[in-house]
């Protein structure tokens, strides 16, 4: 071999030699970058599962505490028909001043006091008010305590 020959063998193997080091090199870092990607990956997937779990957590409260609303809503509209109906009474505890009998009259006109229908009817919408204020505001105390205290 002359020595151009080997002047020129070995420049290409000494240009190899530097082009692997470099991939090799290049290779290394891509593995700490692959090895540091996989750890951000692996912590993502915890927290998007722990948030899935909140927002389950956070769905079930929705559920049950509507599911009470409706509940008590129910409850409401059955005792407004069992009222409407007869079958029950709203009773207002109320005194009313003492009535002079005239023994000339008759005493037809001695029926039960009744409410009329719209004050009725403000007594159910007001109950209903009532009973929403409170499930709602369970319902927020129950997210406060999921959301913020956990």
């Amino acid at each position: 071999m002359k020595l151009g020959e080997t002047v020129v063998s070995v420049g290409i193997i000494l240009a190899m030699t530097l082009c692997v080091a470099w991939q090799d090199n290049r290779i290394d870092k891509l593995k700490i970058s692959n090895t540091e990607l996989t750890s951000q990956l692996s912590q993502q997937v915890e927290i998007n599962k722990d948030y899935q779990s909140h927002i389950t957590r956070l769905n079930q409260l929705d559920i049950r505490h509507s599911q009470e609303l409706a509940s008590a809503k129910n409850e409401i509209n059955t005792l407004r028909d069992a009222v409407n109906s007869g079958n029950k009474r709203v009773y207002v505890k109320a005194e009313c001043p003492a009535v002079t009998k005239n023994s000339t009259e008759s005493g037809s006109d001695e029926a039960t006091a009744r409410l009329n229908k719209t004050v009725e009817q403000d007594y159910f919408r007001l109950r209903e008010m009532i009973v929403e204020n409170e499930k709602q505001t369970l319902y927020l105390q129950d997210y406060i305590r999921t959301e913020c205290v956990n």
